[in-house]
């Protein structure tokens, strides 16, 4: 009732609480079932804005109050309120599978949320991941909060004007518009908490979300005690320069594990989604070392393996780094008298040298040096990945780096259209993205071709009448007259073969690859028989000229006048323009230049809707793709020329287009279907969906890293962190005594079948038992490394600390293949990650 009075003046109006409830809650924006809803209580705010809450502001109090005196409307509205409390209050996928396990709750920190339009705190691909993850985790009931930032201004929005320029603008969020409340204590007083800065205290205002079960947590620095220059800290996304940056991820890190603390909230995983969190590692420890009285070394070890860090970045180039003039201005007095540690300590956790004064603070090292796992987010991004930060395990195979993968998924309800949803619903059944997907592919498989494209036809006119609407829009705001716009209305037909593409416009991305051979494009797009139009759409980085470049060449190339009416470029990408697009477009295409795509998730949006991807062999796609799916462009491989290989794969993807691709869609049956088209759309759909959703992202990332993240947080922070102080001697010891180590040359004989390795090690003071002894050998055929333990013989008589080694091996690989090695071993640690240390055979 209190926000009731502040939003809505006068006398409060009575029966609105149910639909302010529902307004704030975000499930709505991936339930159907309530669009309905909120278009009756008025269709052109809805159409206009999507977002329930601003419906609600704005709506006129005389059709509210009509409206819930209406009984049909009332019954609709309790209809909806009864779906939302049965979501709620059903057990979800992970108290049935994991009724007994030590994880109570993920604390899933992000630098952007792709929730909602009506929340627009997101750029992209980094913010979608965040924000389909939220979802799953609701649907699948995992105990999960986040931690996020308000921005005052957000992303930009982008206008692109007739000559191709772009200009950003930033559109100011209020607060108060947003479905989203202020965070109350038990009081009821504003959830206010300090954070040092620089010299001064910083105020930090707390706001939250509601996404199904799960709450966001959201900061802002706009608070009226701090000063101007701080308040304007959470002013936009990935605004200002480093300075800035640091700001905005100190509030994150620390600002983000202090709202946690202060609100008795004691996740025992903390998931970084990207190294711009990577402060919360520090902060978490500082609050362990304040509730348990422990140092930071310990604090460290015993929360270190409840952390999780998501590297998204395929070049060590996108890393955030600060000088250390910056770490030391802003976090030396919180590293001395918050951590007890020297300046020299802190910057050691984020360089390769502690002592290179030159050498800049690295956020993902410090990710790494405090995470118990670390994952990048595709099969070949965990390859990339485990080859980029090699420099932080030296002397180790590769193969060996500890970084895994989780391959990135899409919350199918929030990007399927109404048609798609009740196709899926048919063959599927309503509760399909709930739980196991075992069973999707059989069910999808027996849906009818003449639902399936049905479901295209309908969603492809509803695309075309989208950008109907769009583009005459946008050539008002361009200053086009009256007949101009009108003719916004004849271009695109909804029975041509619709291709698009949507992607940030960044020279990696390749997103004027088409416009290799612009006369062979033309021709394609102008075939009288078999006609094509392509949607274009993306921002280029305020501060990237180059990319700015590539937009203008797409406007000039839209302005011949034989293309004009195949081919659009709409303005200002964003989440609900993304909707429209991957639900009606029929061939998404995608260019990055291998390994430069992480993951990338846009071609996985069409999935659910029917759409086929022609795709580069890279992110997601590498793994994905298989003939019967789509189609791919380029032979795998990372290129030794890059003009070269853009030709080669232009002239590829212009080839598929003409041979493969336009034949299949307009080669047609007795009954109008395209098989060969529908073919390869039922088994992208029943294949690839479940195996790209977010639902298998959220459980895999549950089972391989949270469950046992917890467990092992627990174990390391029990009895005042007993075996995290434990770990810290060992650590110590083998930094102590590591350099007296020797492994002698090694004796190989053969026995029988098998070969006998026998060495000589000389440990000195070292702990036998704080080391292992490998025969290790490269992996050959697919198969993993060789990594055989040798065991311990007597004691070397007259040495201090020498004993003989020894382990036999089938003769089934060449005797060069191995080498013997020595490395650090503990029974509760992974190793290197903890623990770098590695001595080789001479």
């Amino acid at each position: 009732m209190e926000l009731l009075h502040q939003t809505f003046q006068g006398t409060p109006i009575e029966g609105i609480e149910p639909l302010i409830d529902l307004a704030l809650d975000l499930r709505w924006s991936w339930n159907h079932g309530l669009d309905e809803l909120w278009r009756e209580i008025d269709p052109e705010l809805w159409s206009a804005t999507r977002n329930p809450w601003l419906v609600l502001l704005a709506v006129s109090r005389t059709r509210l109050k009509k409206l819930l005196q209406d009984e049909s409307f009332r019954r609709k509205l309790e209809a909806v309120r009864e779906h939302r409390r049965q979501a709620e209050e059903q057990p979800g996928w992970f108290a049935r599978a994991h009724p007994a396990t030590a994880l109570t709750s993920v604390a899933y920190f992000s630098m952007e949320f792709m929730l909602s339009e009506s929340l627009p705190i997101y750029s992209g691909g980094l913010g979608n991941v965040a924000g389909d993850q939220l979802k799953a985790a609701s649907d699948l009931g995992v105990p999960l909060i986040a931690v996020g930032l308000l921005y005052q201004m957000g992303y930009f929005r982008q206008v692109v004007d007739r000559e191709g320029v772009q200009y950003a603008l930033y559109p100011y969020n209020d607060p108060w518009q947003l479905p989203i409340l202020p965070v109350r204590d038990a009081n009821g007083e504003w959830v206010r908490l300090k954070i040092p800065l620089l010299s001064a205290t910083i105020w930090l205002r707390a706001w939250q979300a509601q996404v199904g079960r799960v709450t966001l947590y959201l900061l802002d620095t706009n608070d009226p005690e701090n000063p101007p220059m701080h308040r304007g800290i959470t002013g936009g996304l990935y605004g200002g320069g480093p300075e800035a940056r640091l700001e905005q991820e100190i509030v994150l890190g620390i600002g983000g594990w202090r709202l946690l603390h202060t609100l008795n909230l004691s996740p025992e995983v903390c998931h970084l989604n990207e190294g711009h969190a990577a402060f919360a590692i520090l902060e978490r420890a500082r609050c362990f070392m304040q509730d348990h009285h422990q140092t930071f070394p310990v604090a460290l070890a015993a929360t270190r393996p409840g952390n999780l860090f998501t590297t998204h970045t395929p070049v060590p180039a996108g890393f955030d780094c600060f000088t250390q003039a910056l770490m030391e201005r802003y976090l030396g007095r919180y590293a001395q008298a918050g951590l007890g540690i020297s300046n020299r300590e802190l910057l050691a956790l984020g360089r390769m040298n502690a002592d290179d004064p030159n050498e800049p603070f690295n956020m993902a090292y410090l990710a790494v040096r405090g995470s118990g796992a670390i994952n990048g987010v595709s099969r070949l991004h965990g390859q990339v990945s485990r080859r980029i930060f090699q420099v932080l395990f030296p002397r180790w195979p590769q193969a060996e780096v500890p970084v895994g993968f989780v391959t990135n998924g899409v919350h199918p309800a929030t990007w399927d259209s109404a048609h798609a949803d009740r196709v899926w619903s048919d063959a599927c059944g309503k509760g399909r993205w709930l739980g196991e997907l075992d069973t999707l592919e059989a069910d999808l498989n027996r849906a009818p071709d003449a639902d399936l494209w049905q479901m295209r036809l309908s969603d492809r006119k509803a695309l075309v009448d989208y950008i109907h609407a769009r583009l005459a829009r946008q050539w008002a705001d361009q200053g086009a007259d009256d007949e101009a716009v009108a003719r916004a209305y004849h271009i695109f037909n909804p029975d041509v073969l619709t291709m698009g593409f949507a992607r940030r416009f960044a020279a990696y991305k390749r997103p004027n690859l088409l416009l290799h051979d612009p006369k062979r494009l033309v021709r394609i797009l102008t075939n009288p028989q078999r006609p094509v139009q392509l949607v274009i759409a993306g921002k280029a980085h305020p501060a990237d000229l180059g990319g700015q470049a590539l937009i203008k060449e797409w406007i000039a190339f839209i302005a011949r006048p034989e293309v004009r009416s195949h081919v659009v470029f709409l303005n200002d990408y964003d989440m609900e323009m993304s909707e429209h697009l991957v639900q009606g477009i029929d061939l998404w295409i995608n260019t990055p230049r291998r390994p430069w795509e992480a993951c990338g998730t846009s071609g996985m949006k069409i999935l659910v809707n029917g759409g086929l991807n022609i795709s580069a062999r890279d992110g997601w796609w590498a793994e994905a793709y298989t003939p019967d799916v789509g189609w791919a462009i380029g032979d795998g491989k990372e290129p030794d020329d890059d003009a070269a290989q853009d030709a080669a794969e232009a002239e590829e993807l212009y080839t598929l287009l003409e041979r493969e691709v336009i034949p299949a869609f307009y080669t047609r049956d007795h009954n109008g279907i395209p098989t060969a088209w529908l073919a390869r759309m039922r088994a992208s759909m029943a294949r690839l969906a479940p195996q790209f959703s977010a639902n298998r992202a959220v459980r895999e990332y549950t089972e391989k890293y949270y469950i046992p993240g917890a467990e092992r947080y627990r174990r390391f922070s029990a009895d005042q962190a007993a075996v995290g102080a434990q770990v810290v001697a060992w650590q110590k010891a083998l930094e102590q005594h590591w350099p007296a180590v020797r492994l002698e040359s090694v004796r190989i004989e053969p026995a029988g079948s098998e070969w006998t390795f026998e060495t000589a090690v000389y440990l000195g003071d070292l702990d036998p038992g704080a080391v292992r002894v490998e025969l290790y050998a490269d992996a050959i055929d697919d198969k993993g490394p060789v990594r055989q333990e040798l065991a311990r013989d007597a004691p070397l008589v007259g040495t201090a600390g020498g004993y003989v080694y020894r382990t036999r091996i089938p003769m089934t690989r060449a005797l060069s293949d191995y080498t013997v090695r020595l490395v650090p071993y503990h029974p509760d640690i992974t190793v290197p990650l903890v623990a770098t240390h590695i001595l080789w055979q001479r």
